[in-house]
């Protein structure tokens, strides 16, 4: 074998194993294993399957310095960010996406969906810089691109001709914003139609908003059923949810479970642009999807924006979000292994990944954690030490050490 991590500790598992990789496979798992180029002591730390970030933004992430954000609406950070699209050069959103990539790289992500926005000012500018910066880092990171309409679709022509042109180019997801069309249900309709015609998965901005006075989401889940797109749609931010009551709520929450439509919450983005019209009482907007993972709707947490006005924050560390939304939604500690979940193992489900997981036959796609839990994962952000990508390192930190004085 290539290379061994004895008395590691697969996120799952009661006890210690030992992980023999050759030829960038996982070849076996189980105790005593010997014989290898190289042997790594991982001293009983956790192994998780790779980080998934199922909703990012790499054409617009790092440009906040070009911004000017002060009111924090959602209304402002789609008119600045469409304000610096003008400016948008394939080359400029290679370099942008190239440094976010790097930052997912370093903790741990190996599989990302990233929205790109299309519309006849970025036209396709945006969409062949981000395929230019996921094949630099292919070897690292498994990419794949939903094209959506940020400021509409109906309202916008020309739009969806650039959307079918990119699903052409090589998108596989197609998206939606339905809030930014006058006909939100004709967006909606027209994106069904568009994934049936390329065979492709569907990721929606959905119900991103300070008051449930409309939603879309039941006619999503009608939509779904309708053309039987079961695990095959996923709805991302729906703040507006977190405004219904309990018994609403509740029936909303089995509509999504019957029509098997997932959910992404993006922790950082929904708590920064939402409540901010409230003066007292403020709802944050982040919806508490542990809860819905109860009811059989799959879920995931996710990134969303990087450093521009929707999100002026951000490390690309999926260990932070899940850590962020522990500590919103009230989880407590055990059901910290939902928040672990929900950025691998739901995250790949979303993204019907193929071959996930640490099992023998399965590519060696791996993070090695500073901790010996998923609770303490979670509670303590643990640090991810190294990955491996194929058998291969694809990234590696330093576990923190305390320097004692030396006692005379």
């Amino acid at each position: 074998m290539d290379l061994i991590l004895k008395n590691a500790r697969i996120n799952g598992r009661t006890e210690t194993v030992d992980i023999g990789i050759n030829q960038g496979m996982i070849v076996a798992i189980g105790k005593s294993l010997s014989e290898a180029h190289e042997i790594l002591d991982l001293g009983g730390r956790l192994v998780v399957p790779p980080f998934c970030e199922t909703h990012i933004h790499l054409d617009k992430s790092c440009i906040l310095s070009r911004c000017h954000s002060t009111t924090g609406t959602i209304e402002e950070a789609i008119s600045q960010v469409a304000l610096q699209k003008k400016s948008f050069t394939q080359e400029d959103v290679y370099e942008r996406a190239c440094k976010t990539l790097e930052k997912s790289i370093s903790h741990g992500t190996m599989h990302m969906r990233t929205h790109v926005e299309v519309d006849p000012v970025i036209s396709l500018r945006g969409l062949e810089g981000v395929f230019a910066a996921i094949d630099q880092y292919k070897w690292a990171i498994d990419v794949e691109v939903c094209v959506f309409p940020q400021e509409g679709l109906t309202n916008n022509p020309g739009t969806e001709e650039l959307m079918i042109e990119s699903m052409k180019m090589g998108a596989r997801v197609v998206g939606a914003a339905p809030y930014t069309d006058a006909d939100s249900r004709e967006q909606i309709d027209r994106l069904f139609r568009i994934a049936k015609d390329f065979d492709a998965d569907i990721d929606m901005h959905l119900d991103f908003g300070n008051n449930a006075d409309y939603l879309d989401v039941e006619y999503v889940c009608q939509k779904t059923k309708e053309f039987h797109y079961g695990g095959r749609v996923a709805i991302g931010h729906v703040t507006k949810l977190t405004y219904l009551p309990t018994e609403h709520l509740g029936d909303v929450t089995r509509k999504l479970s019957d029509s098997g439509v997932a959910v992404t919450v993006l922790p950082s983005t929904d708590l920064y642009l939402m409540g901010r019209d409230h003066t007292c009482n403020h709802n944050r907007g982040v919806v508490r999807v542990h809860e819905m993972l109860e009811h059989g709707v799959n879920c995931s947490l996710s990134t969303n924006n990087v450093l521009n006005p929707f999100t002026p924050f951000g490390d690309c560390s999926l260990i932070r979000m899940a850590n962020l939304y522990a500590n919103i939604a009230h989880v407590s500690e055990p059901n910290f292994h939902d928040c672990l979940d929900m950025v691998t193992t739901r995250s790949a489900q979303l993204m019907r990944l193929s071959n996930y997981g640490i099992e023998v036959n399965h590519p060696a796609n791996l993070v090695v954690l500073d901790c010996t839990s998923s609770s303490q994962a979670i509670a303590e952000l643990a640090i991810p030490l190294f990955g491996l990508k194929n058998g291969r390192r694809s990234f590696t930190r330093n576990a923190v050490e305390i320097h004692h004085p030396h006692h005379i």
